[in-house]
């Protein structure tokens, strides 16, 4: 492959990437979240970024809540032990019901609905939904890394001398601990912006703080959606 082909290779999955729905509103909560570090809570030009920002993301959301009313009525693999099925569907339903009145917070904001104090009452409403949806998920996460453990360890019980790391199973099973590591810090991060943005701690979790530990999740989620490598071949 030429460094032309690998320029246009990178390039397209740069464009693969960037056409995602999801991509761009990961890009822009970090710009929302990065401005609120900035901003401190003060009003000024970051504080203006943030509030337009989120607005914007707001946007990208509409209708979205669908795709985790889908997961809730979805079957999950057989198997799978019933505290962590309570779990997963309980996230789904609580982070359905945040980004469904997260439609509403938004027709608030615009002036389409007119009711400002319900509007902001059902604006806290979604953020502890999404709270909860968090404290959820980084319980899901536990109880699979867990599990993911226990099967490791009995690989490589039964690879006894054999190299771990050459066995196509076990470097499956550390993928994917790997990854879901990854989802336990992002969702155990995301209690605390939550806590920040209601204001529930407001001593320890200023919006200096909040914004920092947004910023921090909302890097992990720009990581988490890009698109494989392509591997280069050398002629």
């Amino acid at each position: 492959m030429t460094t032309l082909d690998a320029t246009r290779a990178e390039l397209a999955l740069l464009v693969l990437y960037l056409n995602k729905a999801e991509a761009r509103d990961k890009i822009c909560r970090a710009i929302q979240y990065g401005s609120k570090f900035l901003s401190n809570g003060e009003p000024g030009t970051a504080a203006n970024v943030d509030k337009s920002t989120s607005l914007a993301r707001k946007v990208f959301r509409l209708f979205k809540f669908v795709n985790d009313l889908h997961a809730l009525i979805s079957p999950l693999p057989q198997g799978t032990p019933l505290p962590i099925v309570v779990l997963g569907k309980s996230k789904n339903a609580l982070i359905s019901t945040f980004l469904f009145l997260d439609q509403i917070v938004w027709l608030g904001r615009t002036g389409i609905y007119k009711n400002k104090e319900r509007a902001d009452l059902l604006g806290r409403i979604s953020l502890f939904c999404w709270m909860g949806s968090s404290v959820c998920g980084t319980l899901v996460e536990l109880a699979e890394l867990g599990r993911l453990s226990s099967l490791m360890k009995k690989i490589e019980k039964d690879l006894k001398n054999s190299e771990k790391y050459q066995n196509e199973e076990y470097k499956a099973k550390l993928k994917q601990s790997n990854a879901r590591t990854l989802a336990l810090v992002k969702s155990a991060i995301d209690v605390f912006v939550a806590i920040g943005l209601l204001q529930l701690a407001p001593k320890k979790v200023t919006p200096r703080v909040t914004g920092a530990l947004g910023f921090t999740t909302s890097l992990i989620s720009c990581y988490q959606l890009l698109p494989s490598p392509v591997k280069s071949k050398t002629t």
